[in-house]
C-alpha cells in the first residue's frame, strides 16, 4: 500500500465549500460564500468576449498583461500615492488566494515564524505550515477586534519573518486605522520582518473611513507583498484574477515561484480587465454601492433577535446570537441553514482552536430581494 505523509493532516473542507453545499443540499439562501447572486458589468463581459474573438486566447506574458499591470500601477498611484513599476513590481496572480500562497512561499522556509492574527481568512496558516513555517495566531476579542500591539511585540524573536494583515477585514469587517499603521512601523524597524498585506476589498470601505493600504507608508511599502483581486469589486469570483505588488527585489523572487505555479492567467479576462479600468467610475462607485446594501441588510437584521457587530468595511456582516441559543456557532449555523433556510458562517472556522465567540457571518453582496427573504426568514428565528 502507498502511504502519504500529510503536510496537512488536521486539514478538511473548508467551511465555504461546507457551508455553500449545504444551502445547495437544502435550498437555503446562501450568505455564506462570499460571491454575489447578480451579474457582473454586461461592459466588462463583452470586453472579454471582444478580446477572445482579436485573438487573446493564448498565454500571456508570464507577469500578467502588460496594459493591465500599468492600469493597475496607475490606480494604486490615483489612491494611495505610490509608484509601483508595472515591469518589474507588480503580478497579475491566480486569483488573491494564489497570491497570497505564493508571497509566503516566497520568503518563509522551515521553522520562520509568521504572525497571523485570528479570526484568519483560512488560507494563511495552510500556506505557511506547507511552507515549514510555525504559525504564530493572535486572537482578538470581538466586537472591535482590535490588535494588541504590545501583545505582537511579545511574539517577536530572531525567527519572526512574517507579519499577515488583511484589511477590510474579513470575517470581522474592521479596518486598519493610522495608529495599527504606527504601531506596526514601530515594531518592524530595523527588523527583518516581512508584511503580506491582504487587500482584497480595498474598495469596500464605509462612514468616511479610509484604506491604510500598506502602499501609502514607505517604511512599510518596501518590506510588504500587497494582495488584491478583481473577483471581488468587479463580481466575477469565478475568474480568479488578482495581482500582487511588492518592491523590485521582492517581485523577483515571488515570480520565480508564480512561473512554475501556474505561469500565467487567462489572457482574454486580462485584456478586458485592462480596458474595463480605464474608467475609475468601476472601482470609485464600489463604496456607495455596497454601503447601500449593508445599511439596508443592517436595517432589517435590527428587527429579528441577533445583535449587530460593527461593519466598517468588505461585504460581510456578523452578528452576535448569545441571546438566542447557547450552541456551538457551527450547531447554529447548520440549524439556520436547515430549519430557515439562510445559509452563513460560523466565525470560529476563522480561528485555529474554534474559538467560539457565538457569533455568525453574513455576506450581503446580493441582490435586494434576496437579503429582503433572508430577513424575513431570521425575524422568525
Amino acid at each position: 500500500m502507498i502511504s502519504v505523509n500529510s503536510k496537512l493532516p488536521k486539514a478538511g473542507t473548508t467551511i465555504f465549500t461546507v457551508m455553500s453545499a449545504l444551502a445547495s443540499e437544502v435550498g437555503a439562501i446562501n450568505l455564506s460564500q462570499g460571491f454575489p447572486d447578480y451579474e457582473t458589468s454586461p461592459e466588462l463581459i463583452e470586453l472579454v468576449n471582444q478580446a477572445m474573438k482579436q485573438g487573446f486566447n493564448q498565454y500571456a506574458p508570464m507577469a500578467g498583461y502588460m496594459p493591465l499591470r500599468e492600469a493597475i500601477s496607475q490606480k494604486t498611484e490615483k489612491l494611495y500615492g505610490a509608484y509601483y513599476d508595472p515591469g518589474t513590481e507588480i503580478t497579475v496572480t491566480a486569483g488573491g488566494t494564489q497570491a497570497i500562497y505564493t508571497a509566503i512561499a516566497t520568503v518563509i522556509n522551515p521553522n520562520d515564524e509568521v504572525i497571523i492574527f485570528e479570526p484568519a481568512f483560512d488560507c494563511y496558516a495552510p500556506a505557511i505550515k506547507i511552507a515549514g513555517g510555525i504559525v504564530k495566531s493572535l486572537e482578538l476579542e470581538p466586537p472591535d477586534y482590535s490588535i494588541k500591539w504590545d501583545l505582537v511585540k511579545k511574539l517577536i524573536n530572531n525567527r519572526t519573518r512574517m507579519i499577515i494583515l488583511n484589511t477590510p477585514n474579513n470575517p470581522t469587517a474592521t479596518l486598519l486605522q493610522k495608529a495599527d499603521i504606527d504601531a506596526l512601523s514601530a515594531i518592524v524597524k530595523d527588523k527583518d520582518i516581512f508584511i503580506l498585506s491582504d487587500e482584497v476589498y480595498e474598495h469596500l470601505i464605509y462612514d468616511g473611513n479610509i484604506h491604510h493600504s500598506m502602499a501609502r507608508y514607505p517604511e512599510l511599502r518596501q518590506r510588504s507583498f500587497i494582495v488584491a483581486s478583481f473577483g471581488k469589486p468587479f463580481h466575477a469570483t469565478g475568474w480568479k484574477v488578482g495581482y500582487c505588488m511588492a518592491p523590485a527585489v521582492l517581485m523577483s523572487e515571488f515570480r520565480k515561484i508564480h512561473q512554475f505555479l501556474v505561469f500565467c492567467v487567462n489572457s482574454p479576462v486580462q485584456v478586458a480587465i485592462a480596458g474595463y479600468l480605464k474608467n475609475e467610475y468601476h472601482y470609485l462607485y464600489l463604496s456607495e454601492f455596497f454601503r447601500q446594501k449593508r445599511d439596508h441588510f443592517r436595517k432589517g437584521l435590527e428587527s429579528t433577535r441577533f445583535e449587530l457587530l460593527p461593519c466598517l468595511g468588505s461585504y460581510f456582516q456578523s452578528v452576535r446570537y448569545g441571546s438566542i441559543t447557547d450552541e456551538k456557532d457551527t450547531d447554529f449555523a447548520t440549524r439556520l441553514t436547515k430549519d430557515f433556510g439562510v445559509a452563513v458562517i460560523p466565525v470560529s472556522a476563522f480561528y485555529s482552536r474554534g474559538t467560539d465567540h457565538h457569533i455568525l457571518r453574513f455576506c450581503f453582496a446580493k441582490r435586494q430581494e434576496t437579503l429582503d427573504i433572508a430577513v424575513e426568514r431570521l425575524i422568525k428565528v
